[in-house]
Order: C-alpha cells, then sequence, then structure tokens
C-alpha cells in the first residue's frame, strides 16, 4: 500500500463521508426508519465494511473525545480505527506485536496529509491480559473513550475482561462464529497463545454469546453483526438505547445469510483433536 495517497481522492472520501454523516443525521431527527447496519457498510481502510458502520453509528450517538484505541492494529493502515483518525481527526492508540508493523504505520501517519502534525500513538506490545489496562493508561487512553477495537485472534474475551481503566462507547471485536449463537464459549487463558492458521476452522476467539454475557457484566448491549458474519458491535448501555436497540446472538445468526446454515457439526468441529474451550 502506498504510503501517501493522492490528494483528490483524499478529499473526494471525505465530502463523501462528510455528506453521508449528514443524512444519517437528517434521517435520525426526522423520525425515518434507520438503514440495517448491513447497508451502511462499506471499506475506505478497514479490512471489510466497519468503516460505514462505524460512520453510522457515530453520526447517530456522537461523540465525546475522538479517542479511539484499536488492539492488534497491524500496521494501522488497514485497521477499524484508521479511517475515523484519517477522515474525521480522531486520536489514536494501535497497538500490535510485529515491530515491522508499527514502523510502516507510524511512515504512513508521518507522511499522510492528514495526519503528519498529529501522528497517533502507534505500540509494539504482545498483549495479555496482565498488561493491557496497564499500556492503555500509560498511553492517556484511560477514561471514557469512544472506540475500542479487540481483534487479537486468540484471548480476545480475556483481553476485553481485563480492560478496566477505559469506558469505550462502542466496541467492535471479532466472534468465532463456528462456535454458534446458544454457549458462552471461549478459549482457554494462555497469554503466549498464537493462532496458527493453517487450522481451519480456527481453533481461536470465543462465542458471540461469551461476549454478550461479558458485554452485559461490563454494562454493554450487543447491537449486530457485520455481513461477513464474525464482527460484533456493541454499544454502552447508557449510550443510545433509545435509537439503537439490542439484538440476541440467535437474531442476529438468523440475521447474517453466512450464519444461518449453523449447525451442531459447527460446534463439533471445534472440539476436535482434544480442544478444550472453557464454559464462561
Amino acid at each position: 500500500m502506498s504510503l501517501l495517497y493522492n490528494p483528490a481522492a483524499m478529499d473526494a472520501s471525505q465530502v463523501a463521508q462528510v455528506s453521508l454523516r449528514l443524512q444519517y443525521q437528517q434521517l435520525q431527527r426526522s423520525g425515518a426508519p434507520q438503514p440495517d447496519l448491513f447497508d451502511t457498510e462499506f471499506r475506505c481502510h478497514s479490512q471489510n465494511g466497519e468503516d460505514g458502520i462505524l460512520l453510522y453509528l457515530f453520526s447517530i450517538l456522537g461523540h465525546t473525545n475522538r479517542k479511539a484505541v484499536e488492539i492488534c492494529a497491524g500496521n494501522g493502515i488497514e485497521c477499524n480505527a484508521a479511517n475515523l483518525i484519517i477522515n474525521h481527526g480522531w486520536r489514536g492508540l494501535l497497538v500490535d506485536g510485529d515491530r515491522a508493523n508499527i514502523e510502516a504505520g507510524q511512515t504512513f501517519y508521518r507522511n499522510h496529509l492528514n495526519t503528519r502534525f498529529s501522528v497517533p500513538a502507534l505500540v509494539c506490545s504482545w498483549i495479555t491480559a496482565e498488561t493491557v489496562d496497564n499500556l492503555i493508561a500509560q498511553h492517556g487512553f484511560a477514561g471514557e473513550i469512544d472506540l475500542l477495537s479487540l481483534d487479537i485472534d486468540g484471548i480476545d474475551y480475556w483481553v476485553w475482561r481485563a480492560i478496566r481503566c477505559a469506558q469505550p462507547r462502542v466496541i467492535v471485536l471479532e466472534f468465532n462464529p463456528h462456535l454458534g449463537p446458544e454457549r458462552a464459549l471461549t478459549l482457554p487463558y494462555d497469554p503466549h497463545f498464537r493462532l496458527d492458521l493453517s487450522d481451519q476452522p480456527y481453533q481461536a476467539g470465543a462465542s458471540l454469546p461469551a461476549f454478550v454475557k461479558l458485554g452485559r457484566e461490563k454494562s454493554y448491549r450487543l447491537i449486530g453483526v457485520a455481513s461477513l458474519g464474525f464482527n460484533a458491535f456493541f454499544v454502552r448501555n447508557d449510550v443510545g438505547a433509545d435509537l439503537i436497540p439490542e439484538r440476541t446472538p440467535a437474531e442476529c445468526f438468523a440475521h447474517v445469510e453466512r450464519l444461518r446454515d449453523y449447525g451442531p457439526s459447527w460446534l463439533d468441529g471445534m472440539y476436535r483433536n482434544g480442544q478444550r474451550w472453557d464454559e464462561v
């Protein structure tokens, strides 16, 4: 990916997104039905359609300090917080365990016309439940923030459970759809866990019900799942409860085409070779 974008293309993207944000806000004021999350998806810097969903959510819910924390952000160029940082002036803490990723991201943001005077914090760190809270606080992102994005491909459940210093208004995280919509299951905690990309389906992460259960303990509600069927969106209960209602895991599995074929064989396959899952 180029370290500098074509300025004309950047301007066009920004103008389109501002226009779209104003349209969402006008819909809200008029009392018209709100769009389905699927219909708001688009990709600018996110891996899939998360950029569009997040633009919609913050158009409707508003924002406070425009702070975003992303755990396992890769190089920070293609991640869920990047569009908000680049095109909407947000401040970011982008964390990844690969130093080459962090160095590439630092170069990109130092050279980008929109961020060269406000480079986000890009931090190389191996994230565990023992280290995540202190890292967030050390870099000035404790307290209320607008967004937390979590995509570790492993011990995500345990890391979210360990985050106590920050209170994000919106959370996007990756769940393991093969664990189904009924049982609250997670990979056992192992701070040294590394995903084996050759082992399909992935033996990693946690089920959507596990995250919903943890979210309720932390005062968050599930509001939907992206169309590809592995990213879930949560909103803090005191934010926009009258605007964006709660959804159940069963409703999300029924609504997402890629998840409608779920059956017991999916879950059975996750227990092969003696794989252990913790019920939480």
